[in-house]
């Protein structure tokens, strides 16, 4: 009787999805060709790495059911001994013991040996004429002469079916080796109840072929079941590996992003003043040969040069500080000096420092603040680089003659807000979070003529994260742009309550009893500092 390992499986191979990844698709295709080259190099139809658990599993079975092997050819050979002849009985029991016992060590030596595909072929053959040696020889007791009454051939039926059962429990990893064990006993005990030829004998006789058929299928379906645990528990290793192994990478590509943030910071940190000392002095010199200080120039096209000069050295430091705010920020290393602020009053000053630019283009910037707003708790020089950014921004991206509305109110939580609303060209909505980004631009930024580093909006985006609140940007191709910023109702400081005549603070100190001579003297006796050692 085969089983289902025993027949070729066919291989069926899903067809491939748009929306799989080539990789999924690449791993899966290796993984069917070799279970299919497994398959094809294995004695059973497995991989060869389950025919050695298989067997390995057939072997402890084996030896954790000695016992009862032993008990059950003793409590048989007992029985036929007080039923049979008592030297035919013992010679049996002494047979089936020492055929036990080959069984046992031979189930020994295979779990001492190292692992390999060719011993593995050679004990399972082993195994399996073992078990069939094992059949054979439960046969002659078995057997019961022609004409025995009804009880006798009931009693043979029930220890036939023990005997059956048992085998196949034990031999279930190896389903080759549970045929072999029960087929010899199960056939002759039927021809031997058939040769009978009465009603009861034949009845008996289909019963125990069928007692066999149904022995055989349970032994497929354990198998099946055994073979099923095996191939989950080595998916599971594999996902185990697959996982430590992208542990790994991941580790490794951590310390490489960390060393390359270390390096990446001491860069930074020894640029910024490599850079900034020299463009010290390029501004100051530009600055005065700008505003020649010393004496008009010979050539007047100079003082423009001295004025370009100056205006790009500005440009450079304020990138340069952009660039190591926002690698302190992202490293973390930035710190808030955290006091009352005035939202109002920032925004205000903003807008006084920048209204000049704005006027010369044209730009007109509407104030629409409420009155008698509190104080928050902030860092006041970062909400002014957030204010001076996106106002700064508002005015870059919006043409001549257009407005820009400034809004600071109450947000619906308590907390407060601003707002910047443009009428510039706007950004597309697929654009938005690449100009939040790092060094993020979008379109209409790369075609003005005012280009920037796009840093920008993530400085204030991150700024205002470390504050606790929130950073929305909306924005519309050829309507306008509008970013609202809002800062949580913790950070709003209220008004504390007057002091009244009644406050424990106002009232007169209760007058302190009289100190002895020694408080007294203990009162101003000098504290002696540990630290000096006075």
């Amino acid at each position: 009787m085969s089983t289902s390992a025993d027949r070729p499986e066919v291989v069926q191979i899903p067809a491939e999805t748009p929306a799989a990844s080539p990789a999924r698709t690449r791993r899966a295709a290796a993984q069917r060709v070799r279970e299919a080259r497994d398959r094809l190099t294995s004695t059973s139809g497995t991989r060869p790495a389950f025919d050695h658990e298989l067997l390995r599993q057939y072997a402890q079975t084996r030896q954790s059911a000695s016992l009862v092997v032993l008990l059950l050819v003793l409590g048989t050979g007992l029985l036929f001994a007080i039923w049979m002849q008592p030297m035919a009985a013992a010679m049996w029991t002494c047979g089936m013991i020492c055929i036990h016992t080959v069984i046992i060590r031979n189930c020994n030596r295979f779990l001492a040996e190292p692992q390999s595909p060719q011993a593995t072929r050679r004990w399972r053959h082993r195994f399996v004429l073992l078990d069939l040696l094992y059949g054979v020889c439960w046969t002659p007791v078995l057997l019961n002469p022609p004409g025995a009454d009804m009880v006798s051939n009931t009693l043979l039926m029930f220890l036939m079916l023990l005997v059956v059962a048992l085998s196949t429990m034990l031999s279930a990893s190896l389903p080759i080796a549970a045929l072999a064990a029960t087929v010899p006993v199960t056939f002759a005990i039927a021809i031997n109840f058939m040769l009978t030829n009465t009603l009861d004998t034949y009845v008996l006789g289909l019963l125990t072929l069928a007692a066999e058929g149904y022995f055989a299928l349970l032994a497929r379906r354990l198998h099946s079941t055994t073979l099923a645990t095996l191939e989950a528990r080595a998916e599971k290793d594999a996902l185990f590996g697959e996982l430590e192994q992208a542990k790994a990478i991941s580790d490794e590509a951590r310390y490489r992003a960390e060393a390359a943030n270390v390096a990446k910071s001491r860069f930074l940190a020894q640029m910024s003043h490599e850079l900034r000392t020299p463009l010290n002095a390029i501004l100051g010199f530009s600055e005065v040969m700008k505003s020649e200080i010393f004496g008009p120039h010979a050539v007047p096209v100079y003082k423009d040069y001295s004025a370009d000069i100056h205006n790009s050295g500005v440009h450079l430091l304020n990138l340069i500080n952009e660039i190591l705010d926002l690698s302190r920020i992202e490293a973390g290393r930035y710190e808030l000096n955290e006091e009352a602020v005035s939202l109002v009053n920032v925004v205000a000053d903003c807008h006084h420092l920048l209204k000049l630019r704005a006027s010369s283009r044209g730009i007109t910037i509407h104030e629409v603040f409420e009155q008698g707003m509190p104080r928050i708790w902030g860092d006041e020089r970062a909400v002014r680089q957030v204010v001076l950014n996106l106002l700064s921004n508002s005015i870059k991206f919006t043409p001549q003659g257009g407005e820009i509305w400034l809004k600071v109110g109450w947000t619906a939580s308590g907390g407060q807000y601003l707002s910047v609303k443009d009428t510039g060209s706007g950004i597309a909505e697929e654009e938005i979070p690449v100009v939040l980004a790092s060094f993020g631009q979008g379109s209409n930024s790369i075609k003005s003529a005012e280009q920037g580093a796009g840093l920008g909006l993530p400085i204030a985006k991150s700024l205002i994260d470390m504050h606790g609140g929130t950073f929305t940007l909306k924005s519309k191709l050829r309507i306008g742009t509008e970013v609202i910023v809002t800062f949580p109702p913790e950070r709003v400081m209220a008004a504390l309550a007057p002091l009244t005549e009644d406050s424990p603070s106002l009232q007169p100190a209760a007058p302190e009893p009289p100190l002895s001579d020694d408080k007294r003297r203990a009162r101003h006796k000098p504290i002696m500092s540990a630290g000096t050692g006075l």
